[in-house]
Formats: C-alpha cells, structure tokens, sequence
C-alpha cells in the first residue's frame, strides 16, 4: 500500500494529527457537557430603620467565595411603617429572631448596630461596588494597594441618623472615631462618626419643637421653612415618643395641647433656624472639629452620598455637576414657593412630604458646608447616587460581606475565574500532541 517507509511514516503522522483534532473537539463537547452550574448563595439582610423596613437580596457563586466582585443584588423591596418607641426595640428583636428560626435559613441574628458600624459597613459597600478596594500591577504582576485618592468617601443621611466614613491623611488622632479593616491584604484606617439625633425625621421634629419653644404665641407658630399658606397641626405630647426630642425644656410643657406650624415660606429665615440646631460655639477656633465638640480630621477625597441626601436633592433636581451657588440660589427659590404653586407643580408627590424639601435642603447644606467643612472647591468632589450597577447603596452590603467573610484580608489570587473545562481541554491536547511527537520521532528513526 505504501512504497517506503517515508510515505508510511507521513501518513502514520497525518493519522495521529487527525485523531489529536478529532480528541480536541470531543473533549470540548465532552466536557462542556458533564460541567454543572456552580452552586449559588444567596444572603438576605433586613434593614428596619426608624421609619421603614427594607429587605435586600444578594447572590453569590460559591466556588468564586474569598474572591473579587462576585456578590451581586437580585431583589429589594420596601416596607413603610410607624416610627416606634426605642423601649420597644427588645421586644421587636426578639420577636424577629423568633420568627426567622422557623424557617430553613442559616440565621445569624438580629442586633441594633451602632451607628459608627452602620457608616463604616456603608464605606465598604461603595468601595467594594466601585471596585476601588483591588487593583493589579502588570508590570510587578502583584496586587497593589490603591492610591488613596481612588478610595471613595461614605455620607448617609437616614431618618434618625447621619454618617460620614473617610480615609483621612495622616492617621485619626482620636481612636474613638476611628475604624481599622484589613481588606484584600492591605490596612485601612477610616474616620467614621455617627450623628444620633441629626437624621432627616428627627432634625424636623427638633426644628418644630425649637420654633414653638421659642416662640410668643402658645397656638399658632411661624414656620419659615414650610411655604406660605400651609399649616400643619402639632400634638405637642407628640415629642415626648423621641428620645431627640423627650428632654425637658423650661420654655415649653409637653401636653396633650395642639399648635398650628403656619408658613412662611422664609428662605434665608429657614436657614438661620436650620443652624440653631448645631452648637457650633463648642468647637471653638478648633479646625478638627465639626459641632457639639466632636472631632474630625479635613474631608479628603470624593465623597459618595446616598440614602435621604440622595432623595432630596434628586427631587430638587439638584445634581453634582452644578455649582455651590447655583444650588443655593435653587434651594432658596424653592423655598420661596407657595403651597399652591407646590402642590399644583408636583401633584404625583407625597403631600406630606412636600411641604419639607425646603427644611431638608437647608439642612443638608448647613451639614455639608458648615459642619463638615467641604467648601467651594471641595463640593465639586461630592456625588449624589443610590445604586452602583444594579445595587443599593448603603450599609446592608457591607455589613453582609463581613459577616460571610466574603472580603478576605489576604490579598487576591493573580490567577482566578478560570474555566476547569478548558483547562482540562488544554491539559489533554498538550498530552496527545507530545504522544504526537513521540511517534514521529520514533518513526522519523526508524526510517
């Protein structure tokens, strides 16, 4: 059949290629076949805030555990409820624990964090989504730890709370504001507070009480920051259900009395009774210090804001990309407007919450500018958003990545995401073509 040796050992040698590509692809199909979907995780978290209930949904690959950007959002979904009274708090804990062991889920409690937890969780969520916690040098072909103007700060402005979470330079002088994580290998040392007491629903609460402590008339009071022709009727034993607003007060008794809040719709005046409510005078000269003598190193880097900073100002359709002045000037136009330019403008809005705006910009501003201390230029690096990608921001993400150790303290693997079917396809296409090759030199000798 063949007529020397040579033509039997090319056609031998054509033979083993053909059945190496034959191998190639059935091992493709083969593989790709019998390879099972990888098991998916899924965590839950229940936010119960002062005012309202939200549950997220995260999931997870379990064989990508301990690695970078695997944790994604499938649901959320929110629940509206009365504020409850802070005595209550045990109760409703244990009530909740109770319920959630009857069900197939690996529960891992519930607790009240604090609220330097609550803003260092929020800190991580953001950085962990923006994926600034990880970056990788070709050239060393090492993780390196990121510059810290990559590293994101946290502000979150809840109902009964604020939170501000930052990198600063140097180190946090005062331990006591200070968090300490140790994230893909590398150290971070954040400034985080929490501000009991200065949360959006309590701020206007303690706004009321002050403009009625203070005020001449015991029935009817002026409230700058509501607009002109609107009223609202306060039950004035009604602050004694907050522990913001419960203390005692010489210049007003809280009885089972009504007084009607009448507005103004005073602008400059709303933000001179928004100020009232921090006592600036306890920092003194002192430029590490916010209000109520509560230190804080200089804000450094771009800040993410999120939660009601978030709403109010997407509704005010205020956004980043706006100067300092312009933002004022739309605030104080704002507040200017009557209830029934309001109320004929933005007919799909919440009538109770309408009304507001104009206290809580004022409010937010007073926060940022004077408490704060972010200022012209630095407003510039303050962005207003609620999801990155597809997921919230806030604590409930970070808080679940720690509690699942899902963000390891060593630093990342170089080599990950790797396909096992096609290294399998590679490690039996290496051993047949050196099978291949073998033969041929065999062969090649033999002739």
């Amino acid at each position: 059949m063949f007529d020397n040796k040579k033509h039997f050992t090319t056609a031998i040698v054509g033979v083993l290629v053909a059945f190496s590509i034959i191998a190639l692809v059935l091992s493709l199909v083969k593989i790709e076949d019998v390879t099972l979907p990888p098991v998916v995780k899924y965590g839950m978290v229940f936010d119960a805030g002062s005012s309202h209930t939200s549950l997220f949904v995260y999931e997870w690959d379990s064989d990508k555990e301990n690695d970078t950007g695997v944790v994604s959002q499938t649901l959320s979904c929110d629940v509206q409820g009365q504020e409850q009274n802070s005595s209550a708090a045990d109760h409703i804990l244990a009530t909740v624990a109770k319920t959630m062991r009857q069900y197939p889920v690996a529960f891992k409690g519930a607790r009240i964090l604090t609220g330097e937890e609550e803003g260092a969780y929020g800190w991580i969520t953001i950085n962990y989504l923006l994926d600034s916690f990880t970056k990788y040098s070709p050239k060393t072909h090492t993780w390196v730890r990121p510059e810290a103007a990559n590293i994101f700060g946290a502000l979150d402005l809840g109902g009964a709370s604020t939170q501000i979470s930052f990198m600063p330079e140097g180190s946090v002088t005062n331990w006591n504001e200070a968090s300490e994580f140790m994230l893909y290998g590398f150290n971070y040392n954040i400034y985080t507070h929490s501000y009991l007491c200065y949360g959006q629903n309590e701020m206007l609460k303690r706004l009321a009480k002050e403009l009625i402590a203070e005020s001449s008339s015991s029935m009817r009071v002026d409230h700058p920051c509501y607009p002109k022709d609107y009223n609202e009727t306060v039950l004035l034993s009604s602050f004694r259900t907050s522990p913001c607003t419960n203390r005692s007060d010489p210049r007003l008794t809280l009885d089972n009395k009504n007084v009607t809040l009448e507005g103004r719709g005073d602008a400059s005046g709303c933000l001179a009774a928004v100020r009232k409510l921090f006592n600036f005078s306890a920092c003194g000269q002192s430029q590490d210090c916010t209000f109520d003598g509560v230190y804080q190193p200089p804000v450094r880097g771009q800040f993410i804001t999120f939660s009601a900073f978030y709403y109010n100002f997407k509704f005010l359709n205020l956004t980043e990309g706006q100067s300092l002045a312009t933002v004022r000037e739309n605030i104080k136009d704002f507040c200017t407007r009557s209830w029934e330019d309001l109320s004929s403008s933005y007919p799909e809005e919440n009538p109770e919450r309408l009304p507001k705006y104009c206290a809580n910009a004022n409010y937010i501003l007073t926060l940022l500018l004077d408490a704060y201390k972010f200022n012209e230029t630095s407003w510039n690096n303050i962005f207003f958003q609620m999801k990155a990608g597809s997921a919230d921001i806030g604590w409930t993400l970070g808080y679940m990545l720690n509690l699942t150790n899902m963000i390891p303290a060593e630093a990342p693997a170089q080599l990950k995401g790797h396909v096992p079917s096609l290294w399998a396809v590679a490690i039996a296409f290496i051993i047949l073509t050196l099978a291949l090759g073998l033969a041929a030199l065999l062969l090649l000798s033999w002739v």
